[in-house]
């Protein structure tokens, strides 16, 4: 199972910090073959050593260069960084990110051996035209991205339940994730969208969901901690 969490633009520098030594004590008990990935804000990055993968919530497809509050290639390197999330749907929708700057990110990222959790979902308007119009939706966010890369993790995340507090339900994520696996085949597959320690459970015994990616629930590290070991 993986378990994955996007601190977005939350926690300091300290405060990662000190999350990541709490989470460390914690990871010894873990499953071995659980992975945990951390991806906390980019003024966080650092050295981190331990039973997890820290990765970038985003960056620059480029090594360096004349692009004012982006970071690149030589900054990732600094911090060993290989690990990176593409297209989660705030950058999408609030930052206006096109699925053609998103393939030429998966692209330039791929071709760096970058480990990739990409990112796809509907928003309410269209899950609620009904299931034939959501994979439409959601295969056309696979556009000009190599499902055959081996360093690929897709996680597929239901706009309308990010940060609402409300989780799709068992049979909504049962139906998404069987459709969505007939195009990926060996391709892990997340669930992000409102997952807490009170449904963790629930959500990673759905058949085709092959692990979690976690907002809001990640930022304590009791909490994230609980849903590692459940």
């Amino acid at each position: 199972m993986i378990y994955a969490a996007n601190f977005k633009t939350n926690h300091t520098r300290k405060s990662t910090q000190s999350y990541i030594q709490a989470l460390n004590e914690k990871l010894g008990a873990k499953k071995s073959e659980d992975k945990v990935y951390i991806f906390p804000p980019m003024t966080a990055l650092d050295l981190y050593e331990g039973a997890f993968t820290v990765g970038t919530q985003n960056a620059y497809p480029a090594h360096n260069g004349a692009f004012t509050g982006e970071i690149g290639l030589e900054q990732l390197d600094e911090f060993d960084i290989k690990t990176i999330l593409i297209g989660h749907s705030e950058r999408r929708e609030v930052l206006n990110e096109s699925q053609d700057k998103v393939s030429q990110k998966f692209s330039f990222f791929k071709t760096q051996n970058f480990e990739i959790i990409y990112c796809i979902g509907e928003p309410l308007h269209i899950r609620e035209q009904g299931f034939e119009s959501v994979m439409h939706y959601l295969l056309a966010q696979l556009d000009g991205i190599d499902m055959h890369y081996e360093k690929l993790i897709v996680a597929y995340e239901p706009i309308w339940a990010i940060g609402t507090g409300r989780s799709a339900t068992t049979d909504e994520i049962l139906t998404t994730h069987s459709a969505l696996k007939k195009v990926m085949h060996d391709i892990p597959l997340l669930y992000g969208g409102s997952v807490k320690p009170a449904n963790i459970k629930e959500i990673t015994d759905i058949s085709g969901v092959d692990g979690v990616l976690v907002g809001s629930a990640s930022l304590d590290v009791e909490s994230f901690s609980q849903m590692v070991l459940s």
